[in-house]
C-alpha cells in the first residue's frame, strides 16, 4: 500500500508563514481567504497545510513538548545554505549525528520545530 503525509499547522498569520516557508524552498500550491485563511505549501512530496488560528505560546509547539517535523532532503548542505541565504535563523546548524545522519534545525515563526536531514543510505 502506498501512502503519503500532509501535516496541518495553525499559524497566527498565514502571510508570515508563507514568507518563512518560501525561504526554505516551499511553494504555495493553494490558498483560501477563509475564514480561516488557509494556504497549502509543498516542497517535493512534503505537503503542509496552514490554517490561520489565534496566536499560541510558541514554546508549546516546539520539541520536546510539541512535535518535531523531520524532512529528509537529497542535499542537506544545500538546503541549509538556501535557508541561511533567505534569512532563516537556524536553531542548530549542520551537525553530524552519532546515528550517521547530518541535519540542521529551525523554528518557524509560530514555534513549529523542523529538522532537515539527509537521507539514510
Amino acid at each position: 500500500m502506498d501512502a503519503s503525509l500532509r501535516i496541518e499547522i495553525f499559524p497566527a498569520d498565514v502571510d508570515v508563514t508563507i514568507g518563512f516557508y518560501a525561504g526554505l524552498g516551499f511553494e504555495v500550491t493553494g490558498r483560501s481567504e477563509g475564514p480561516p485563511r488557509y494556504v497549502s505549501l509543498r516542497l517535493g512530496s512534503v505537503r503542509i497545510g496552514a490554517a490561520e488560528a489565534p496566536r499560541h505560546d510558541p514554546a508549546l509547539r516546539a520539541a520536546p513538548i510539541g512535535t518535531e517535523i523531520v524532512i529528509e532532503v537529497d542535499d542537506v548542505r544545500a538546503m541549509r545554505d538556501r535557508a541561511v541565504a533567505a534569512g532563516v535563523t537556524l536553531a542548530e546548524d549542520l551537525t553530524e549525528r552519532p546515528w550517521g545522519l547530518t541535519d540542521f534545525r529551525v523554528g518557524d515563526p509560530d514555534g513549529y520545530y523542523l529538522r532537515f536531514t539527509d537521507r539514510r543510505g
